[in-house]
């Protein structure tokens, strides 16, 4: 059995496995964007609507959420280990992420930790210590709760039924990417 396959323990089918991961990538970009709005409410006392397109998901959540899933995939038997590298990883990602958009595209900052409270270990803006012990507790939850769940609906449902309910909200999410990136310029 491969120790990279985050969907090993479920044994899904390769075609049930890659519509996992886009069903993952969204529900990670969704609830990226739940916990923005709820953090940016207590911190700013009003809802900002964060996000660059016009679905309620954060691209950054998603991408980071992927590669979560198959980085912690080998050491998945130790919810200590996934924590951890979780935190490592999710932290560096979202300082690269955060210093690569202020410095290839014109001073962009998509978040700003300089200007928040709670920023205790602020790292230029990009990254703090309190994003990086809320990365390290949600991302075990998405992987211990999600994958058997999405597991399961593999399994149950048709196929046909399955495909159209993790592609169409996965091909919606892209279109929005894109549209935000050629409008935006995101």
């Amino acid at each position: 059995m491969n120790k990279w396959n985050p969907f090993r323990d479920e044994n899904l089918t390769r075609k049930q496995a890659v519509l996992a991961s886009a069903l993952v990538f969204v529900i990670a970009g969704i609830t990226g964007w739940v916990y923005e709005e709820f953090f940016y409410y207590l911190n700013d006392g009003y809802f900002s609507l964060r996000g660059h397109g016009v679905g309620p998901w954060l691209p950054i959540y998603a991408f980071g959420m992927i590669i979560l899933l198959f980085a912690t995939a080998p050491v998945k038997e130790s919810i200590w280990k996934v924590a951890l590298l979780c935190a490592l990883i999710s932290g560096a990602f979202e300082f690269v992420v955060g210093w690569a958009l202020y410095h290839f595209h014109d001073g962009l900052r998509l978040w700003d930790y300089n200007t928040e409270r709670w920023n205790w270990g602020n790292i230029g803006g990009y990254v703090c210590f309190r994003s990086v012990i809320v990365f390290a507790a949600a991302a075990p939850i998405l992987i211990y709760t999600l994958i058997p769940l999405i597991g399961k609906m593999a399994k149950k449902l048709p196929d046909k039924v399955y495909t159209l309910i993790t592609l169409v909200p996965f091909v919606l999410f892209i279109i929005d990417i894109i549209q935000g990136y050629l409008i935006k310029g995101l």
